[in-house]
């Protein structure tokens, strides 16, 4: 992404320590989605409000299409009227007893009064909500009330547009919909636009990029792929749900350089940049089950022994746990449920795998790992 790309979108440092602790560094380019994620409490929310002029922190700065909306240090803070921000709520914040289309036309202020009504028309036929501009909210569903909602948004003409769970109040299917006309609407829209979701799977589905938050703080920015393949540090990876991170340490040199886990060594696809301890993540897909009928060349590649101790079976995929001797470690990964079945696997059986070396994801070791912990906090 080019300098003046990310110099034309939307930057953002926020630093404060109380009394809702911040420490926030992020960029969305124009046409670009960034969705934030991490657990409740996290500062999600408390970061849309202050970029929407709804909470002033107490340090840092915000700059939009090379306009500056806040600085500390200089002592600006514009309102949320001068930001011209798109903000979808949770709970929609649609008025009651206006229609569809008077909803839509209250954030038009800055058009000519005789230009709004054929505006807000166009922006509810976007959203396919053509021939229900004179229903009021209590007559839409859930999905048309998001949609409205979504429209009076990019109705101001916003310079970025935030969205804070927009689809967790509708069900699954209807989720499904907006999801989709979100991902087709964006096309046509060349601003940063800001999503908060829990629900990873839409994240990564949705977003360019995801950064994932955590008591204030900014932990790591970048692609689905990339966050969920090569995550910062263990607190990272833990808070994105994946469970295969270890403790190892990097021994011997040149050819003879391996990751010693245990007893096991480990060979790595290239030479590692760190020596000593380390943590070590290796994601689900790269653990390759060996098959009992026939071997592959790919099951030649850091095999591992172990013993099922928990499968799952959820519909056509199972999941599987492996525990090892002499140790705590567990190591999780997923199958079809009827390669499961043919190889016979359940609970106590010993199975191998292979650990591939270009999944094995090297990581700084600060101290031990924490145990399994619930990092979800009040909001």
């Amino acid at each position: 992404m080019s300098e003046a790309l990310v110099q034309s979108g939307l930057r953002v440092r926020l630093d404060q320590r109380a009394p809702i602790p911040l420490a926030v560094e992020l960029h969305c380019a124009p046409g670009e989605l960034l969705a934030l994620v991490g657990p409740s409490g996290s500062g999600k929310t408390t970061l849309l409000r202050a970029l929407a002029g709804l909470y002033r922190p107490a340090g840092g700065r915000i700059q939009c299409a090379g306009e500056t909306w806040f600085d500390s240090d200089a002592g600006i803070c514009l309102s949320p009227q001068r930001r011209r921000i798109g903000l979808v709520f949770q709970d929609y914040a649609l008025f009651p007893h206006l229609s569809a289309l008077h909803n839509v036309m209250l954030a038009m202020g800055h058009r000519p009064a005789d230009e709004r009504e054929a505006r807000a028309r166009e922006w509810l036929s976007r959203v396919r909500l053509a021939g229900l501009e004179g229903r009021y909210p209590a007559q839409l569903s859930g999905g048309q009330r998001q949609r409205v909602a979504v429209a009076r948004a990019l109705a101001r003409e916003p310079r970025a547009l935030l969205l804070d769970e927009p689809f967790s109040a509708v069900d699954q299917v209807t989720r499904r919909r907006l999801q989709r006309e979100l991902a087709l609407l964006r096309e046509s829209i060349e601003i940063p636009i800001l999503l908060v979701t829990h629900d990873l799977d839409e994240a990564a589905a949705l977003a360019d990029r995801l950064c994932v938050l955590h008591n204030g703080r900014s932990l790591q920015a970048a692609s689905p792929e990339r966050l969920f393949r090569r995550p910062a540090s263990p607190q990272v990876a833990r808070l994105l749900d994946k469970h295969n991170v270890f403790e190892g340490e990097i021994r011997g040199a040149g050819d003879d350089t391996c990751l010693q886990w245990g007893p096991h060594r480990l060979r790595l696809a290239t030479p590692p940049a760190v020596r000593g301890p380390v943590h070590w993540y290796i994601p689900p897909s790269d653990v390759l089950l060996h098959r009992r009928d026939r071997p592959s060349r790919g099951e030649r590649e850091n095999p591992v022994s172990g013993t099922v101790s928990e499968m799952v079976v959820l519909g056509g995929i199972t999941l599987i746990t492996l525990s090892f001797p002499h140790t705590d470690d567990s190591l999780r990964f997923e199958i079809a449920t009827h390669a499961a079945r043919r190889n016979g696997l359940a609970r106590g059986e010993a199975v191998t795998v292979s650990l591939l070396a270009a999944g094995l994801h090297l990581m700084p070791r600060s101290g031990p790992l924490q145990g399994e912990q619930d990092d979800d906090e009040p909001s």
